[in-house]
């Protein structure tokens, strides 16, 4: 990267209906120097600073560039993904609800919203709205559920009842972003009204947020738009990356897309206890609510043997934690190639909105601590450069690791299977469809809107290459007590995940399902298979045993993988089923005398 590309675009905005304050300008000029420093030592592309004051924005600048290659500046208007910042509109937003006596922080959210359901009944009796937006309901991130995803809201607010805990309720913080897409389509079924159209009725709309909007394309038909960047892997090649654009159903986690001037009027509310210009915008109440401490955060800085970060705790969408002697309240969010963080001090009346764009994220919590430090008058900590040292060491870790990447391969393998084998669509309840294809002699891994190509690696362990972007994804095949190929098991976020082979959707249609249901002779026994629904063939009992389709005319019972049952057809007509398990097999006439 030329040096000449670095230097800084410090611009001044007469034209925008702020007035820079001069004493805040003095106060940060040493900042601006110390920014030069920092996006050459960090190869960041762009950063975007404002600061309100006593309700006004008084202090916007722009280091670096929206738009890298183009070298266009950042501006108070340029708009940029808010990532997670997103959180705080909705958790204010469900809180006009609760004040109207719709919801409740503090009651089973299931008491006013039936429909939704949770891994079991213990946590559809007792999680409340407060724990799924303070993160403590004991389910972890699950973020490839969403991540490059098409799901819809809705679909992530039913997926929710396959996310098994991985600790106790309220024991401990787990960020959980479907939570929040579930929490916003609470929404829609107790208002009957989006979540978006919500928002800029209660929020945006009041507070004049008039360029604020919910989606990439939206945000592409203004000029003065962000662009994200990543740096090459081992490199300090800086290169354009795609927007995360697929948010629509993720959104009251993570999709409103603003900028500096609009973002001004949401932190001079919040700071004045959602009073905007004169009027009450956000009930105080709301305010209050979304801060107060709901679970306690790790003092991660004091790991590390720092001692100006304290006690942080994490209320509905925002937490808090002691800098240094004052009270600092503020949420961070990250998608790809963008980081932003607002964040006040409401014993100072001062309030910070920045963004960075690149992909280091140990840099936009430097730059926010140092800002505050200048504002208030204090000696600068060195964050940079522990941010530095910490950041050289994990890339040189990380590259050191790559080059092991072989190390535990078996050579001289060869998959148990045929590759044809290997192939299909394999599905999981809560993450959806991996697909395994092959064309040409080469296998390829989609999963979402994420395309790698997939090699094997020994045995029946095939792994995907190792993008920058996307990763690895590693494949580890199993067979069924028949010896087939049905499912494999993949690492993803904090576990490892099952995905089974999916049939042939025409086994699953009417018209085939039809045909098997009837009367069948064993003995003097009769038993009676029958259709429920559709498109689900049962084996009538107590209860009755699900058939699930398998391969043509072959199914297996959930309860029993080692049991098939396997329809004999005669002319294309049922003559019989065969049940087949480890102890024989078994013949079972059909009763065609009814």
């Amino acid at each position: 990267m030329k040096t000449t590309n670095l230097f800084i675009c410090l611009l001044f905005f007469a034209s925008f209906s702020f007035a820079q304050d001069v004493n805040i300008q003095n106060k940060m000029k040493k900042f601006d120097k110390e920014m030069e420093k920092n996006l050459k030592d960090w190869n960041i592309p762009g950063v975007g600073v404002g600061i309100v004051k006593d309700g006004k924005l008084v202090f916007v600048k722009g280091y670096g560039y929206r738009d890298y290659e183009k070298k266009l500046p950042i501006t108070a208007n340029t708009l940029f993904q808010l990532a997670s910042n997103t959180k705080l509109f909705t958790a204010t937003a469900l809180g006009f609800l609760v004040n109207e006596g719709k919801l409740d922080w503090d009651k089973p959210i299931k008491t006013f919203v039936p429909a939704i359901e949770f891994y079991n009944n213990d946590l559809n009796n007792t999680i409340t709205l407060r724990d799924m937006l303070s993160h403590r309901t004991g389910v972890t991130r699950h973020d490839m559920i969403w991540y490059k995803s098409d799901f819809t809201r809705k679909e992530f607010f039913e997926k929710l009842k396959y996310l098994e805990p991985s600790q106790p309720l309220r024991q401990g913080y787990l960020y959980n972003n479907l939570m929040y897409a579930s929490a916003g389509h609470l929404i829609e079924l107790v208002e009957n009204k989006t979540w978006e159209h919500y928002v800029q009725e209660k929020i945006l709309k009041p507070l004049k947020m008039n360029s604020t909007v919910f989606s990439i394309p939206e945000m592409e038909k203004q000029s003065d738009i962000f662009v994200p960047y990543n740096e090459k892997r081992d490199t300090t090649i800086l290169y354009k990356i795609n927007y995360l654009s697929e948010t629509e159903g993720l959104g009251p986690a993570a999709s409103i897309i603003s900028n500096i001037n609009d973002l001004s009027h949401w932190l001079s509310a919040l700071m004045n206890k959602g009073i905007y210009e004169g009027k009450q915008v956000i009930p105080e109440a709301i305010v209050k609510e979304t801060m107060e401490p709901s679970i306690a955060l790790h003092n991660y800085s004091l790991d590390q043997g720092f001692t100006e970060v304290l006690n942080p705790v994490y209320g509905m969408g925002r937490q808090t934690e002691a800098y240094r002697g004052h009270q600092l309240v503020l949420h961070g969010g990250h998608l790809n190639g963008i980081f932003s963080q607002i964040s006040y001090m409401p014993q100072d009346n001062i309030g910070v909105i920045l963004f960075v764009i690149g992909e280091h994220s140990m840099s936009y919590n430097s730059i926010n601590y140092n800002i505050y430090e200048h504002l208030l008058g204090l000696s600068t900590t060195p964050w940079s450069e522990r941010g530095l040292k910490s950041r050289d060491a994990r890339k040189k870790i990380a590259k050191e690791g790559r080059a092991k990447a072989t190390v535990g391969q078996i050579p001289n393998t060869k998959p148990s299977h045929p590759l044809n084998d290997y192939l299909g669509n394999f599905e999981n309840k809560a993450y959806g469809i991996i697909n395994v294809s092959q064309k040409d002699a080469k296998m390829m891994f989609t999963f979402h809107n994420i395309k790698l190509a997939l090699n094997h690696f020994h045995y029946d362990r095939f792994d995907t290459i190792n993008d920058e972007e996307d990763g690895l994804y590693s494949l580890n095949y199993q067979t069924s007590p028949q010896g087939d190929i049905d499912r494999f098991i993949i690492s993803l976020d904090e576990g490892e995940v099952t995905f089974t082979k999916k049939p042939d959707e025409t086994l699953n249609t009417v018209e085939i399902l039809s045909k098997y249901a009837g009367k069948y002779k064993i003995a003097t026994s009769t038993l009676e298979v029958i259709l429920k629904d559709k498109n689900h063939l049962f084996m009538k009992g107590a209860p009755d045993i699900e058939l699930i389709p398998y391969q043509p005319n072959i199914f297996k019972i959930k309860e029993s993988a080692e049991i098939t049952i396997e329809f004999i057809m005669e002319n294309g007509k049922v003559k019989s089923m065969v049940q087949k398990d480890a102890s024989g097999q078994y013949e079972i006439m059909r009763d065609n005398s009814q």
